[in-house]
């Protein structure tokens, strides 16, 4: 059954602490705080245009939820619990900071019907933590994370490879102790520079240089493999290309692009091809696996030119790629780029 989130942005709303990346306004689109009738006007807008016969949460984006004052979490989330209990939502989902979670916050949230916590953990690294100005410790992270499990939430956690202070391994790295967490889901946002950041100022400063669109696609390619690999269901793959990030002069720097992902699986297949060695590429697998193959804008097809033959047949299984007759999982493709260090 297809899942939808009816997105609630609730702005800065609620976070203690300005990020040098942050600039949440921007980010999210709203400059207002949200009111409780705004939250009933979303949900019945998105519960007309819907599918009835699928799985929906009103997701709180944007702030910290649980850095808001008690008193409006509990208006924000009881206005949502009609809804849950007539069963025409199946539950809440919110992102919050790994040091606003406690067990008093827990308790407020179980109550209410919320079924997916996501931290927004960033990195794992004291460091890249500090100079991000994140305001706690790497161990909070983990601390956090086992309550969320423990009380029986679904936990969503979210990474930005290239924060200052990062590296290949210091990212990838983040990424292995994620895994140790047992997320049900992870997002990985590419740091960009926003304007009206403190990133902004250290970018122009020259004392931070944002990973350029290749450079980002090689760091999340081995995070993403690592994540996919260990069965963490991957829900995001670059920033939500939002109308306000689409304007002139909002995303100053780094990897931005609205097909982030795609950029990813692209040299995914590419790598592996170039792995295997073969002179001649005799490619059969199923037509929705075709446009990883080709790659964005034909890259792979162009470099690799007559040397790559592709055939459908869409009777394989869609993780089967069969290449000069032997069939590869999409479990081993990823096993020989991770094994590559390509």
């Amino acid at each position: 059954m297809k899942h939808y989130n009816i997105p609630i942005f609730i702005s800065h709303f609620g976070c203690p602490h300005t990020c040098v990346f942050c600039n949440q306004v921007k980010i999210n689109g709203r400059e207002t705080d949200v009111a409780c009738s705004d939250i009933k006007d979303i949900i019945e807008e998105y519960l007309e245009l819907l599918p009835k016969n699928s799985i929906k949460e009103v997701a709180f984006f944007g702030g910290t939820f649980t850095g808001i004052d008690k008193r409006i979490q509990e208006e924000y989330l009881a206005t949502v619990e009609p809804y849950i209990k007539s069963g025409l939502i199946d539950g809440i989902r919110l992102s919050t900071r790994p040091d606003y979670i406690n067990k008093t916050t827990l308790d407020l949230l179980k109550k209410y019907g919320v079924t997916t916590i996501e931290l927004g953990v960033q990195s794992l690294d004291e460091g890249v933590l500090s100079l991000s100005e994140r305001g706690y410790p790497a161990h909070i992270v983990e601390a956090a994370s086992a309550m969320v499990k423990s009380y029986g939430f679904k936990l969503g956690i979210q990474v930005m490879p290239g924060l200052p202070g990062s590296s290949d391994l210091i990212d990838f790295e983040t990424a292995r102790k994620v895994v140790e967490f047992k997320p049900d889901m992870v997002r990985i946002y590419p740091t960009l520079v926003i304007n009206n950041t403190k990133l902004e100022k250290m970018y122009k400063n020259k004392e931070f240089i944002p990973l350029s669109l290749e450079d980002g696609i090689k760091r999340v390619l081995p995070i993403m493999t690592l994540f996919e690999l260990n069965n963490i269901n991957i829900i995001r793959v670059g920033l939500q290309p939002s109308d306000d990030l689409r304007e002139d002069g909002v995303v100053i720097g780094g990897p931005f692009h609205p097909a982030f992902k795609e950029l990813v699986e692209t040299k995914i297949y590419g790598d592996f091809l170039k792995i295997l060695g073969y002179e001649k590429l005799e490619v059969v697998t199923h037509e929705k696996n075709i446009s990883k193959i080709v790659g964005m804008k034909k890259k792979n097809k162009l470099f690799f030119m007559n040397r790559l033959t592709i055939k459908i047949d869409n009777t394989m299984d869609l993780n089967i790629v069969e290449v000069n007759k032997i069939k590869y999982t999409r479990k081993e493709i990823l096993n020989k780029i991770l094994e590559s260090g390509i």
